[in-house]
């Protein structure tokens, strides 16, 4: 069973950490010098954060699919196992509420890049 773990998690945060603090620098600089920084973060780390992304998102999608798949066994009684059905459940909620971090702030991180003066 696919989990999200916490290494990955933090992985994704220190990702995030990174392009935000390529963009402070980038728009901390003026100039065609300020355009190159920003240049510089879109390039391969950006496809990286979009790959780690994507793969969360897969990760969650799949916890969510086999916690519906349970749910639906346990209702239809082929299976018996409440605990296993509450488990998955558990996983696929957590995985999404975490999700749902990463995304507010995400966009909390674009509202403030697009308030910065230029």
């Amino acid at each position: 069973m696919n989990t999200i773990n916490p290494a990955s998690l933090l992985a994704m945060r220190a990702s995030i950490l990174q392009q935000n603090a390529a963009l402070q620098k980038a728009a901390q600089s003026t100039g065609p010098a300020g355009a190159d920084a920003l240049g510089g973060a879109g390039g391969v780390k950006g496809t990286e954060f979009g790959n780690a992304m994507k793969g969360a998102l897969d990760k969650v999608n799949d916890l969510q699919s086999k916690a519906s798949a349970i749910s639906e066994s346990y209702e239809r009684g082929e299976t018996t196992d409440i605990a296993a059905v509450m488990l998955a459940r558990q996983q696929a909620s957590i995985g999404f509420q975490a999700t749902l971090q990463v995304r507010n702030k995400l966009l909390a991180a674009y509202r403030d890049i697009m308030s910065m003066p230029v």
